[in-house]
């Protein structure tokens, strides 16, 4: 049995954003394990739908650690260990193939799974989910070939996966089942311009349609619809959202609901265990609601966070929500929680590739979209929504005035 003192169980970007902060701290050569089902160092994720997928990134470059790092600072890294059991009163761990691990401290950082679209033709070649840089490399060998995609969901995935395969010259059409791409977040205004964007670039949408079935004899031939559309393609990626990897926390006893459910201190039910990134269920202080969050911000954030509470350091996980997304020439970023906003307010002009939408709940900020604006208002969006600062709708609207005007005195 190998025991060390804190073993994080899961190799994404927690873990290595862990790492280098407990590096930092003053890590010990030997008092840290990371076993990881995964067959790569712990990655950045950003790249797989983005700059490793079209090309530009290489596997190297998208490593946040070197092998190199880990081995000059002790790091014991397990790849392709797959653990079966924890014993969370001994703080240890069971892999498959009889191995056991024993440690003072466990950071759980188990990630997501691709959620499966249940319709026949799923399991066809030439058909693919994005979570893992082996997806990203399978899905990049195919569209060099490829003439035609269909990329199943309108959320960020599917946005970004259809923006990079239809600018390597792919056929590419994007079928959501809602009215409008990311209805969950984006308001109508923003659905409007980035779905005019995207058919500008040459990318049909089919809005509100069902998948009946995936059609072709081995390969991936076309899309039925549940009207009896047939879409053509080649190749098929599907973003339907995602699934926190839990049941190995679950069959030890750890509380789990929509992911592990931690504290403040993003420690779980059993003491010594910890929980960060896309399987925690945290306390949002800010907005007063649990919340688990799946992007890169929040796994970075919670994997220095996570560091620190293992060192010993009692602070509260207290962090405004962030998202960022790069479509085609376009960047942007946004901030918070749109939910519960009674009203939104957008500066600049929205037919434009330069505007921002802020959302406001009793004149409060909850939420701020911000792409091509002048960084007052990038910098404004995270501090309003923490200090929960009130605006004058009529000054923030004014985008010839400078934003910091618009504060209520």
């Amino acid at each position: 049995m190998q025991k060390v003192k804190y073993i994080i169980l899961g190799g994404g970007m927690v873990a290595g954003y862990a790492a280098k902060e407990l590096v930092g701290e003053g890590l010990k050569s030997g008092e840290l394990a990371i076993i990881s089902a995964d067959t790569a160092l712990p990655y950045e994720r950003p790249p797989l739908s983005k700059g490793f997928l079209s090309g530009k990134d290489e596997e190297s470059g998208i490593l946040i650690n070197s092998a190199d790092w880990y081995r000059e600072h002790g790091i014991d890294v397990r790849l392709n260990t797959l653990i079966e059991h924890i014993d969370p009163a001994k703080k240890r761990v069971y892999s498959s193939s009889g191995e056991e691990f024993e440690c003072e401290k466990l950071l759980l950082a188990t990630g997501a799974r691709a959620r499966k679209l249940d319709v026949p033709g799923n399991d066809l070649s030439g058909v693919f989910y994005l979570r893992s840089l082996k997806d990203s490399a399978a899905i990049r060998s195919k569209s060099a070939s490829a003439k035609e995609a269909v990329i199943i969901g309108g959320g960020f995935i599917g946005m970004e996966v259809a923006s990079v395969l239809a600018q390597k010259n792919i056929r590419t059409t994007l079928v959501i089942r809602e009215d409008r791409v990311w209805s969950r977040v984006f308001t109508p205004v923003m659905s409007a311009f980035f779905e005019q964007y995207y058919v500008s670039r040459g990318v049909r949408i089919v809005k509100g349609a069902q998948v009946a079935s995936l059609e072709g004899k081995s390969a991936v031939q076309a899309l039925r619809t549940g009207d009896g559309e047939k879409i053509p393609c080649d190749v098929t990626v599907i973003g339907v959202g995602a699934s926190p990897v839990t049941e190995i926390a679950e069959k030890a006893g750890i509380t789990v609901d929509d992911g592990v459910v931690v504290n403040e201190y993003l420690e779980a039910n059993r003491a010594g265990i910890y929980a960060a990134g896309d399987i925690a269920n945290y306390p949002d202080t800010i907005f007063g609601k649990r919340r688990r969050v799946e992007h890169w911000d929040n796994a970075v954030s919670q994997g220095q966070h996570g560091a620190r509470i293992l060192l010993g350091e009692k602070e509260s996980f207290v962090h405004v929500p962030y998202f960022f997304s790069d479509v085609f020439d376009l960047s942007y970023e946004l901030w918070g929680d749109t939910a519960g906003a009674a009203e939104t307010v957008v500066r600049g002009d929205a037919n434009t590739s330069s505007f921002s939408v802020w959302w406001l709940k009793h004149d409060q900020v909850t939420a701020a979209f911000v792409m091509n604006r002048p960084d007052e208002e990038r910098q404004s969006a995270p501090e309003w929504i923490k200090a929960h600062q009130e605006v004058s709708r009529e000054r923030l609207a004014d985008a010839n005035r400078n934003i910091l005007e618009a504060v209520e005195s």
